[in-house]
């Protein structure tokens, strides 16, 4: 589904992915960690050409989506993005946040979409929440929205850029939730996460970066038991048994 074969990166001297093979099979979920600064959100971002790539080649679904004649905005349709900050129309309802994509890009009719938003919201537990606005919601609510709001043009893969940051850990567990309903229904799903207990407990394989690099990918009874990587090893410990 995702294939990403010497991907490099650079922010003018800054070289910030370096040959980077990375794979995500239909249906798999993969987990990306690693320590700050590593490359991970550039990473997910460069998938849905967020962030241009100045050598390498990604393709999606076969497809080399920085061929010519790529159509963007068709690529990123294909791609739920959800993001660190929400990113919710400020303006606009809960409802009408979830609308926007299928009415505007897709070109439904509103009453056709309309239902579509109802089910969404409703699996995402905010059923009564269409007609507040996003800043009379919890942090854990507008980033519920978000991910109802990614669902809505019925893409074959979700991205997660570190969801749950932002959140407070009171938060935290209701987007989790949300994630793991949809890795259980098949979603092809790229998680940026310091969430360990989600990559142990819901991903298929687990990624490790450092420094533009990566270090190690296992699945997490691997990963999180016997990792190989020096680096990889140093990082565990480090949030599994932080020192005082």
């Amino acid at each position: 589904m995702i294939k990403l074969e010497k991907v490099n990166k650079w922010f003018g001297s800054n070289h910030v992915l370096r040959d980077i093979d990375f794979h995500v099979e239909k249906g798999e979920v993969v987990v990306v960690c690693g320590p700050s600064g590593s490359g991970k959100s550039t990473l997910i971002r460069t998938i849905n050409r967020l962030e241009p790539i100045e050598k390498g080649t990604i393709r999606i679904a076969g497809e080399d989506i920085y061929g010519k004649g790529v159509n963007v905005n068709q690529l990123r349709a294909g791609i739920g993005f959800v993001f660190q900050q929400f990113n919710l129309f400020p303006h606009m309802s809960v409802l009408d946040n979830v609308l926007f994509a299928p009415t505007i890009i897709q070109k439904r009719s509103r009453k056709e979409a309309v239902g579509l938003a109802h089910s969404l919201l409703e699996r995402v537990g905010l059923a009564e929440k269409v007609d507040a606005y996003p800043g009379n919601l919890s942090g854990g609510q507008q980033q519920r929205v978000a991910i109802a709001r990614a669902l809505a043009l019925h893409p074959p893969i979700m991205l997660f850029d570190e969801p749950t940051s932002a959140l407070d850990p009171e938060m935290v567990g209701e987007v989790l939730q949300v994630m793991k309903s949809l890795a259980k229904d098949g979603m092809t799903m790229v998680c940026v996460t310091h969430e360990m207990g989600f990559a142990r407990d819901v991903s298929d394989r687990v990624v490790f970066m450092d420094a533009g690099e990566i270090l190690e990918s296992a699945a997490p009874s691997t990963f999180f038991t016997a990792p190989q990587h020096p680096r990889a090893q140093r990082f565990l410990a480090d949030i599994l048994h932080p020192r005082a």
